[in-house]
C-alpha cells in the first residue's frame, strides 16, 4: 500500500522542488512503498534489500543512496510522521503550556496524516505500528528512534520556555512522560482496544492524555 507524503509544515516557497529533487523524492517514496508491501505480504525477515530494489527497478546501490539499511526503510513512514509532528510542535502558539502544545501537535499530526486526500498514508502508518510490535529488530530500532526524539523534544521545549535543560529537568521529564503516554496509546490501539483507523487512534491518544493528570496527581483511593 503506497505511503503518501505528509503535508509540509514549511512555507510554500520552501516546498518548491527542482526536477532533480522531485525525481529523488519519487524514487524514495517508491522504495518505501515497495518495502511496505513486501514486509506486510511476506514478512520483514524474509524480505531482502535486493527484492525491494527490484520492485522499483533500481539497483541495490541506488537503494543505499536513500537508506542505510532495511530497518531504516521499514521505519520511514513513521519517521516521516514523527518529523512532521516535531515541525508542527515548533509552530504551536506560545500561549499553550508545554503539555498542551505536545498534545495538540500529536493530534494535529495524525489528523493531517489522514487528510492528505487518500487514506493510504495513515493506513501505512497504522499497519507499521502493528508490524513493529511483531518484529523484535524493528521494535529495537523504533525504541532507539523514540529515545532520540525525546531528546529533541526536550531541547525544543526548553528553547520554547527559555530554559536550560542541563539545569532544569522539566523538559526532559515531560518529553519522557509524553513518549511513554504515546507508546501506551499505540499499544492499546494495536491490541484492538479501540475503533480501527486514524480516528480510533486519535481517540485512544486523547483518552490516555485525559488520564495523565489524574494518574500523576490524584488520590487513587
Amino acid at each position: 500500500m503506497a505511503a503518501q507524503p505528509l503535508p509540509s509544515a514549511e512555507p510554500a516557497a520552501c516546498r518548491v522542488l527542482g526536477l532533480r529533487e522531485r525525481k529523488k523524492q519519487r524514487t524514495r517514496d517508491a522504495l518505501v512503498s515497495a518495502a511496505h508491501r513486501l514486509f506486510l505480504s511476506q514478512g520483514y525477515g524474509r524480505t531482502t534489500v535486493d527484492e525491494i530494489a527490484a520492485e522499483v527497478d533500481v539497483s541495490q546501490r541506488t537503494f543505499f543512496r536513500y537508506f542505510s539499511n532495511k530497518e531504516e526503510v521499514a521505519l520511514a513512514v513513521l519517521a516521516d510522521a514523527e518529523d512532521y509532528f516535531v515541525a508542527t510542535l515548533r509552530e504551536r502558539p506560545a500561549s499553550e503550556n508545554p503539555l498542551q502544545a505536545l498534545r495538540s501537535s500529536i493530534v494535529l499530526a495524525w489528523r493531517d496524516l489522514s487528510d492528505t486526500g487518500s487514506d493510504t498514508g495513515v493506513t501505512a502508518a497504522l499497519e507499521l505500528i502493528q508490524l513493529i510490535e511483531e518484529t523484535p529488530v524493528l521494535l529495537a530500532a523504533h525504541l532507539r528512534r523514540i529515545t532520540e526524539q525525546e531528546r529533541l523534544i526536550a531541547e525544543l521545549i526548553a528553547r520554547r520556555e527559555g530554559l536550560d535543560p542541563a539545569v532544569d529537568l522539566r523538559p526532559r521529564v515531560l518529553a519522557a512522560v509524553f513518549g511513554g503516554v504515546l507508546r501506551s496509546a499505540h499499544l492499546a490501539w494495536s491490541s484492538g482496544q479501540s475503533a480501527p483507523g486514524p480516528e480510533g487512534m486519535i481517540a485512544v491518544i486523547e483518552s490516555h492524555f485525559d488520564q495523565l493528570g489524574p494518574a500523576l496527581a490524584a488520590d487513587w483511593r
